[in-house]
């Protein structure tokens, strides 16, 4: 059976970390459902060469695009963000936390700016961003948060103390925060990949491929399928790992 899909015309989302890896094909996927699509980043090249692969060439379709430069760990520029998706498009219905960043290191050798940009980015970063959007959400009538976490967040493992903290701590957030807005038909829900081929984190070893691991575009459609789902009911972790991961 195949999953659900609805058109998202008429929809804004924003998705933090858009212009490569998991958060591009998150904005691309939005955009094929006819939404408006408000993509941010701290690389303005990246960005710049995202928003015209994103259009594709079609006007129409460039003109729902829209890239923001934002750090996520500056809450003045996620606010501004927020404030460009509804200058841009009249609102905002759906926030996608994607921004993220590892570093790799054991607890001694990590140094204090190291583990502040792991903390700030993948977990204060999502606090500043829904703090930004839910009036914004609210003033639609609702919508929907969904943030990319991983299961680094249940499976620590050495030198990612800072990650995996942060992943675990963006797992609590997302359920309490869930529980504070559902009333609001405000859905949110939490992603949380196993091994993605995006050359982000650990690499499989010198000369390995990844072709066995999960694939940005599979996250995509996790990303859509809740959208999409019925409302009378709320997937509010969903966890996806490769299907044959390489042996150990």
């Amino acid at each position: 059976m195949q999953p659900q899909t609805s058109s998202l015309a008429g929809r804004v989302a924003l998705v933090t970390g858009g212009s490569r890896g998991i958060g591009h094909a998150i904005a691309a996927a939005l955009l094929d459902e006819g939404a408006s699509v408000v993509i941010t980043g701290r690389d303005q090249s990246h960005l710049d060469d995202a928003v015209k692969e994103l259009g594709g060439g079609d006007s129409a379709r460039a003109d729902r695009v829209y890239a923001s430069r934002a750090d996520a760990r500056n809450a003045n520029h996620a606010a501004a963000a927020v404030q460009a998706a509804v200058d841009q498009f009249g609102g905002l219905d759906i926030l996608i936390n994607n921004a993220g960043v590892g570093l790799f290191a054991t607890v001694a050798e990590m140094d204090v700016q190291g583990w502040h940009e792991v903390i700030d980015t993948n977990l204060s970063g999502v606090f500043f961003f829904c703090h930004a959007a839910l009036p914004r959400l609210r003033a639609r009538g609702g919508g929907w948060i969904i943030n990319i976490s991983s299961l680094a967040g249940k499976n620590p493992f050495a030198t990612a103390a800072a990650y995996c903290a942060s992943k675990a701590g963006l797992n609590a957030f997302t359920e309490a925060l869930m529980m504070e807005v559902r009333q609001d038909d405000i859905r949110v829900s939490c992603v949380m990949p196993g091994s993605v081929a995006t050359g982000f984190g650990r690499g499989g070893g010198h000369g390995s491929s990844d072709d066995w691991k999960l694939s940005p575009d599979d996250i995509a459609q996790v990303v859509m399928d809740l959208i999409a789902h019925p409302a009378r009911s709320l997937p509010s972790r969903v966890e996806i790992r490769p299907s044959k991961p390489l042996k150990r």
